[in-house]
């Protein structure tokens, strides 16, 4: 029953961090753009950068939950032959 427990706690644990990797690539690539929007005196760089956060955390979700999918077996070969 421990075991049970242990597996559904670290399925929270998982779920929640990847909850939190598409906010959090988002706020981190706003910063970045909004640091060299003070730094060269421009608009574009924060809107660009938090595209490009926005984009790589979506990246990042869509490779955490692939790794958690059922992988099917590949056919196996007749070894009969």
């Amino acid at each position: 029953m421990t075991g049970d427990k242990n597996n559904v706690w670290d399925a929270v644990a998982r779920y929640a961090s990847v909850a939190m990797l598409l906010p959090a690539s988002a706020f981190v690539g706003y910063a970045i753009g909004y640091g060299l929007d003070r730094f060269f005196s421009k608009r574009f760089f924060g809107v660009t950068f938090l595209l490009l956060g926005v984009a790589s955390g979506l990246v990042q979700v869509i490779r955490e939950l692939s790794n958690d999918a059922p992988k099917k077996d590949a056919p196996k070969k007749d070894a009969s032959k």
